[in-house]
């Protein structure tokens, strides 16, 4: 077993599903989006699959909406963040 290849964390993919549908990877370079993802991921609790499909099926739908809000919740105080920094570096 490869760790780094056999498992992730699901909120990666949560994450990147709303930074893509928010275009917010079109807003800012790929350094700042690489910051950006780890002050999302460090807000949220890591939840570990070996598979995606197991959480697509398996997963209630109320828990996955909490899931996205929380996603949610965490991208806005990351943009806030960057604004705040970008105002900083100005």
């Amino acid at each position: 077993m490869r760790l780094h290849d056999d498992i992730h964390n699901y909120y990666e993919k949560i994450v990147v599903e709303e930074i893509i549908k928010r275009k917010l990877d079109k807003q800012y370079s790929d350094d700042v989006m690489a910051d950006f993802c780890c002050t999302v991921l460090n807000q949220l609790p890591p939840r570990y699959i070996r598979y995606d499909v197991d959480m697509a099926f398996y997963l209630p739908l109320q828990e996955r909406e909490h899931m996205e809000e929380r996603v949610n919740t965490a991208i806005d105080v990351a943009i806030s963040q960057i604004a705040k920094k970008q105002v900083i570096n100005e």
